[in-house]
């Protein structure tokens, strides 16, 4: 079956009409659902998405996975917005020699201000689109910006996920539950025995697998509006998703919704490990924003709570009072209660080693400030009960003031 019969054939079997472009034909298939998604509220997330760009998600199935000119995309899904409405248009080659058309229609279907919405696009997706269409010779279709959803799951949801594949994204953060669905490994030799026998029922299992990829892409736009960019709705997300997302806030240093992050999720989590992790992760952000003294809180607060971190936050401390308060006298204290409590950890075979190693050199420099600090106040004593005679002549010829015979401050 070649030509004009293949097309026919393919666009029966997978419910799709022949389009005759320039180059050759395709089959397109075009579908929607409900899937309204408060845009607006996109623009406050921490990552590259500018909501006033007509968003496009886009999902190719391919012969292979390079990007090389062998490998060959025989089937473009393109999801857009019109409305609550998100409509799926999928592209499919019937052969070979139509490939020109394919990317013709697919570049009507991606406007230069689009913002490109994929899931591991950058890697292998739009790789492959642009060197397809530099095989014909025509520059790619321009577009404003490219949001890969792959890395943004990998940070939000794999801390609770066994993988970060799109399959087991969309159902553990969408809900998503598929039936009867091809595997992906399955979809290149399907288009290979339609190119070699002309039969096409078989695609449309992967038509319906690339339909289905589409519109999880949208469903995990929609899911990062509604549930994660706004505070009120993050209360009723999980907690480690809530502290993924402050870390993403930190990254970027905006740390005023970072620590508001960490604050729902401390509040959220239910686990004390978790409640204790993730109010460490709280303390390391506040210092991170220059919020010194309300970081140093609250490690005070996990010492003092004798959890598994107690001796963390016993070091953190005593970093802060010897850096930020000068108080070497103070910071060898925390230091002293932290050794204590990893001493006690070791005993019970759960020994930090690194962290130990830590603590003697900085207990070992703490009590060199300290004798060093005690050495310059004896002195000091000494020079002002003698008097301020040889002070005063020592300034008569030069030789500095009254000030410089107090040891400056050690420095950290």
């Amino acid at each position: 079956m070649r030509g004009v019969d293949r097309a026919s054939g393919l666009a029966g079997a997978i419910g799709g009409e022949v389009v005759h472009g320039p180059g050759g034909r395709l089959v397109r298939v075009v579908t929607s659902v409900d899937l309204p998604v408060p845009f607006d509220l996109l623009a406050g997330l921490p990552y590259p998405i500018d909501p006033g760009r007509p968003l496009v998600c886009l999902d190719t199935e391919t012969t292979g996975l390079g990007t090389a000119a062998g490998t060959l995309a025989f089937l473009v899904g393109v999801g857009r917005w019109d409305g609550p409405r998100f409509e799926v248009e999928q592209l499919v080659l019937p052969d070979h020699p139509d490939e020109p058309a394919l990317l013709a229609a697919l570049r009507q279907a991606i406007p230069p201000d689009a913002w490109l919405v994929t899931y591991n696009g950058r890697g292998f997706d739009w790789p492959l689109l642009v060197t397809r269409f530099r095989l014909h010779r025509s520059p790619p279709p321009e577009h404003s910006g490219h949001l890969d959803l792959l890395p943004i799951a990998r940070q939000l949801w794999r801390h609770r996920l066994e993988d970060a594949r799109l399959a087991t994204v969309e159902r553990g953060v969408a809900g998503v539950v598929r039936v009867d669905d091809l595997p992906g490994a399955l979809v290149p030799a399907r288009y290979l025995e339609f190119l070699r026998t002309g039969e096409a029922s078989p695609l449309r299992a992967v038509v319906d697998h690339n339909r289905q990829d589409v519109v999880s892409l949208g469903l995990l736009v929609a899911h990062l509006a509604s549930r994660l960019a706004a505070a009120p709705a993050r209360d009723h997300e999980p907690a480690g998703d809530v502290a993924a997302l402050g870390r993403a806030y930190a990254r970027r240093r905006r740390f005023d919704e970072a620590i508001a992050c960490c604050e729902a999720a401390v509040g959220g989590a239910t686990d004390p490990r978790q409640r204790e992790r993730l109010a460490s992760e709280r303390a390391r952000i506040l210092r991170m924003a220059g919020r010194h003294e309300d970081s140093a809180s609250a490690w005070q607060e996990l010492a003092e709570a004798r959890g598994g971190l107690a001796a963390v936050a016993w070091v953190q401390l005593a970093k802060h009072l010897e850096h930020v308060r000068r108080d070497p006298v103070a910071a060898l204290d925390a230091a002293d209660r932290a050794l204590a409590l990893l001493e006690r950890q070791r005993a019970l075979g759960r020994d930090l080693p690194r962290l130990e190693h830590d603590l003697v050199g900085r207990r070992a420099r703490l009590r060199r400030r300290i004798a060093s600090g005690s050495a310059g106040a004896r002195a000091g004593r000494a020079a002002r009960t003698r008097g301020t005679g040889p002070v005063r002549s020592r300034e008569a010829a030069g030789g500095g003031s009254a000030a410089a015979l107090s040891p400056p401050l050690a420095s950290p």
